[in-house]
């Protein structure tokens, strides 16, 4: 999404370092309305040299969310300068990410971090998030930002490809210049739901190729730029894959052998240890500063840190724990990034699994649990606290503390309460439930306090820690009744048409997809917001939809989590980092090794 998108993302800069001898004309930019520029998420902080002084992160405000900025239509943002060209760096960047595998590398199918990093690099889409700045919608495949038609009731889109896009080689296939038949293909695979895992953001859409390089995207009903861009732009399943890659390959292969038309192309995958990258000579911008990129897959925080510290690698997922970002940053020759989006934490509530159907129970849950303890564990620096599914620091749509708080419905922690309604659900000795959580430090630190602060009111719960890659499928096949989701959208209706509407109800729904709740009761308010053209209207709706789940008690907010990335001090990305949908820093051809 991209207009002025909020819960940033963080891509490249907005005046790109084009290298190599063929650079690419001057995007027009445009803010991404749908979400508002971010207050609350800190600039990257720098970890100064052994000498000095060691620089401190930027507190986050830990309590009051401001008020959500309503989103108004994009306006165009002035054509970006083109920067001066660089010698090109060469080397390759091995990053390691917290992750003990690949999990998917099919774009339509990435949905945890250490897929969307890799994808992020091979793949491109008709527009993109301006690298390093979410808030921002710019061309990427199409050459320019496409304003809607009517036309019998219908709404179009009408993108014009630029020339010169080619599709990486593959076994079997060599490369080839991409067409309006690759783009149509891929949104095509991504609305079906035996091929994408975000089919449901593509309803009511046809998709057609007028000529080899035009596309036109028909809707049955009208939506605004602000939900329309997302889900053209390099996020989920607006990437575009090349088809005659994804038909030789095979849905099974491309899961570990991507093939798109970005600044890296796949090279060899070695299963549970890593990705390797190389350039793409060819990259329609240029070619990258980088020989290649290897992720390595570390799920152990302590041989990342020790890989960064004794330069085997260059960069590192690090910690969303500001003890740790304090520490890190006391390193010698080591820098550390905090940056957007900051993916939201909230426990969802299983109506599936007893005695979680039972809306005394749930309120229990929630009156039994204290967001500044979960806070605790991450530090003001990192993250803070939330009160609707969507947070309001940094979308239109969201409910602010001062809201939830003004309908009683912030469930502030009181254990005398939730021991009461324990006994009236007829409970009084509590019980007992058993979860699972991955190994990720983000999710496993919320259970453990989450099962800390429960027993506080009689409710015992039994951990079992596994891999990030099993925890999603595991979830998404019904086995916790309490779910910790942490994840970013780019907007307030991605968040509520995933999370809560009955098309995404897990196994069961039209397209399944995160409605772990098994939840129905909102369908109607997210749908009439979501052809709402009017921004006043639309949001109002949102807030109603959100206030009736915090009645009903099927979800409970906690935080957002920012990202934490260190790195060498001589690795340049190519921007600064504010937000990156991709939740890593954005690796492009832009960024380099300085020697």
């Amino acid at each position: 999404m991209r207009a002025k998108l909020s819960v940033l993302t963080v891509l490249v800069l907005f005046g790109l370092v084009l290298i190599a001898c063929a650079p690419a004309p001057a995007p027009t930019a445009v803010p991404a309305t749908a979400v508002p520029q971010p207050t609350v998420a800190p600039p990257p902080t720098t970890a100064p040299q052994p000498t000095a002084a060691p620089a401190q992160p930027t507190a986050a405000p830990a309590t009051k969310a401001p008020e959500p900025t309503k989103a108004p239509e994009p306006t165009k943002a002035p054509v970006p300068t083109t920067a001066p060209t660089v010698a090109r760096s060469g080397g390759v960047l091995r990053l390691g990410q917290n992750a003990a595998d690949v999990g998917n590398l099919d774009p339509h199918f990435a949905t945890t971090t250490q897929d969307r990093s890799v994808v992020d690099m091979v793949f491109n889409a008709l527009i993109r998030y301006k690298p390093g700045d979410g808030t921002v919608f710019e061309p990427d495949l199409a050459t320019a930002l496409p304003e809607p038609k009517m036309d019998g009731g219908k709404q179009s889109w009408t993108f014009t490809l630029r020339k010169g896009a080619m599709c990486q080689p593959t076994e079997g296939v060599p490369s080839y210049e991409l067409t309006s038949d690759d783009v149509v293909y891929s949104f095509k695979k991504s609305a079906d739901k035996t091929t994408s895992a975000y089919s449901g953001d593509y309803n009511g859409m046809t998709f057609e190729a007028v000529d080899a390089s035009t596309v036109k995207i028909t809707l049955s009903s009208p939506i605004s730029k602000n939900l329309f861009y997302p889900r053209v732009a390099n996020y989920s399943g607006g990437f575009i894959v090349c088809r005659k890659a994804v038909e030789k390959l095979g849905p099974d292969k491309i899961k570990t052998n991507p093939v798109g038309t970005g600044p890296f192309m796949f090279k060899s995958y070695t299963a549970k240890e890593k990705t390797t990258l190389v350039a793409f000579d060819n990259y329609f911008r240029g070619k990258p500063q980088l020989d290649g990129v290897e992720m390595l897959y570390m799920a152990d925080l302590s041989s990342r840190e020790l890989g960064l510290r004794g330069g085997q690698l260059n960069v590192i997922n690090g910690a969303p724990d500001k003890a740790w970002v304090d520490t890190i940053a006391k390193a010698a020759n080591v820098k550390v990034d905090v940056f957007g989006v900051g993916e939201v934490a909230t426990l969802y509530f299983n109506l599936n699994a007893p005695p979680m159907d039972k809306l005394p129970v749930r309120q229990a849950v929630a009156y039994a649990l204290n967001r500044d303890e979960f806070l605790a564990f991450v530090g003001p620096v990192v993250g803070a606290n939330v009160y609707s599914v969507v947070p309001a620091q940094f979308l239109a749509g969201g409910l602010s503390q001062q809201e939830v708080t003004a309908k009683s419905l912030d469930y502030g922690t009181n254990v005398d309460k939730a021991k009461k309604l324990l006994a009236d659900a007829g409970l009084p000795n509590g019980f007992t439930i058993k979860l699972v959580t991955s190994e990720m430090t983000g999710y496993k630190v919320i259970y453990e306090s989450l099962q800390s602060q429960l027993a506080k009111v009689g409710i015992k719960v039994d951990i079992q820690v596994i891999d990030h890659t099993s925890y999603h499928s595991t979830i998404r096949n019904d086995a916790n009744a309490l779910i910790v989701y942490i994840a970013w959208r780019p907007s307030a209706d991605a968040y509520l048409t995933r999370f809560l509407h009955s098309d995404s109800i897990i196994i069961k729904g039209k397209n399944p997809d995160t409605n772990f709740v098994h939840y129905d009761k909102i369908d109607k308010l997210i749908e009439q917001a979501r052809v709402e053209l009017d921004a006043d209207k639309q949001v109002a709706l949102w807030k109603q939809a959100q206030t009736q789940t915090l009645e009903e008690m099927v979800a409970f907010p906690i935080q957002y989590q920012n990202q934490v990335y260190a790195r060498a001090s001589n690795v340049d990305y190519g921007h600064a980092l504010k937000s990156v949908l991709a939740l890593y820093p954005g690796i492009d051809e832009t960024t380099r090794i300085v020697k």
